[in-house]
């Protein structure tokens, strides 16, 4: 008998994900920003947000493993709780030391955190759902991650510009708190493993089977693997690296207006990711995923007019408005190939092996990010004065992936 989406469980699930992720969002948003209007340097933002990737590219495999073996709501509690630790420490250690120190050692922690965190999630869908309905259940995990990230930076902007960032702060210790107390009540079904010869063993030896498995066995999750790599690296770290930077700095706007329109540009990404979940979801029996090549090339098109006009155009707000706009767009195209993929892979893969197998995804997809996040921060430096025309190389390129991934996906059946 198939089981009804929105069970008690999965209903816990989503709603401390809302509330765990508007926290989430609203800190990630903030920390950056904070940076940047410190230092106005994009290769120092570029190389914090590049180290803050590394631990989260170190965990999400022991976040993938540990989730098969123990109870994955235990996993959401503990790194909730800890996650407001960590910010709790950092806003009474602010001003009191190095700060981009301490704001690399943070941000590090923070990304560590949700590396071991997300695998957890995405592994108890299929504790929680039937097959037949994991892209509607993967559709409102995407809906409700963009939803919050339309929130978190839109409100946290606002806060932030009128306030400063310690109100912003204390506004994510109370998310994830309250998200950790009302993830105790989640009963997720789950088959206890042992971990062997200890977790490091079993990380390696799991790491191993779950490679294996991707390469050897079903290689089309590989290839799509190398694909995501490819986009992550040209064309989401020079939206991570260059948004920010582009509405902060070099469009010489006043900075309490320019943070706040960072903000709103923020959250023109998340309710692009809120339309593309949503749209993933109500034409879930549309999509094909082997016509999801052209929604890449979609994605890649849209940095086109964000160059041109920045080149072109002589109004600031209507090179910020097209760079808004385009950004949605690419959001919404990007999320629905996040479903789908997330989607095959789940349904391509073993359930003892599902939360293993998105582990391994999550961290080779993930070491492209902060080479990209590095490699954005040192071109928009060195390109002072030409930086649009960075984003038109981001588009060049990320366009050539994505026609080969039009051709790749051919290959599936139907």
């Amino acid at each position: 008998m198939e089981k009804k989406l929105f069970s008690k469980d999965f209903t816990l699930v989503v709603m401390g994900q809302i509330i765990s992720l508007f926290g989430n969002a609203t800190v990630r948003f903030a920390l950056p920003l904070y940076l940047l209007n410190q230092t106005g340097s994009s290769a120092l933002y570029g190389a914090v947000t590049a180290c803050a990737f590394i631990p989260a590219i170190l965990l999400s495999p022991v976040g993938g493993i540990v989730a098969d073996r123990v109870n994955k709501r235990n996993i959401m509690v503990v790194l909730d709780f800890f996650t407001a630790a960590v910010i709790t420490a950092f806003s009474l250690l602010m001003g009191r030391g190095n700060l981009v120190i301490l704001m690399a050692v943070t941000m590090m922690l923070l990304y560590g955190i949700a590396g071991a965190y997300q695998p957890s999630v995405q592994a108890s869908i299929p504790a929680l759902v039937s097959p037949g309905r994991f892209m509607e259940a993967n559709s409102v995990i995407n809906s409700i991650s963009s939803f919050a990230s339309l929130l978190g930076p839109v409100l946290g902007g606002l806060v932030y510009s009128a306030y400063g960032l310690k109100p912003v702060l204390w506004v994510c210790v109370a998310c994830f708190f309250l998200s950790a107390v009302m993830e105790l009540f989640i009963r997720i079904p789950s088959a206890k493993q042992d971990f062997g010869g200890g977790i490091w063993r079993t990380v390696k030896g799991d790491f191993a089977e779950s490679f294996r498995f991707i390469r050897k066995e079903k290689p089309l999750i590989w290839k799509t693997l190398l694909v995501v790599c490819g986009i992550n690296l040209f064309l989401s770290a020079m939206i991570i690296v260059g948004l920010p930077y582009m509405v902060t700095e070099v469009l010489k706007l006043e900075e309490a207006l320019a943070n706040r329109l960072y903000g709103f540009a923020q959250g023109a990404l998340a309710a692009g990711g809120l339309a593309g979940g949503i749209g993933a979801g109500v034409f879930a029996g549309k999509l094909n995923m082997k016509r999801s090549g052209t929604l890449l090339i979609v994605c890649a098109g849209c940095v086109f007019p964000m160059g041109i006009a920045g080149m072109v155009c002589s109004s600031v707000l209507t090179v910020y408005m097209i760079m808004a706009a385009c950004c949605f767009f690419i959001m919404v195209f990007s999320t629905v190939f996040s479903v789908q993929v997330m989607s095959f892979v789940q349904t391509q893969t073993p359930p003892n092996l599902v939360g293993k197998v998105i582990a391994v995804m999550l961290t080779v997809s993930m070491c492209a990010q902060p080479l990209g996040n590095a490699l954005y921060g040192a071109l928009f430096e060195i390109c002072r004065g030409w930086e649009f025309l960075v984003m038109l190389f981001a588009g060049v390129v990320s366009l050539a992936i994505a026609l080969g991934a039009k051709n790749l996906f051919k290959e599936l059946p139907g």
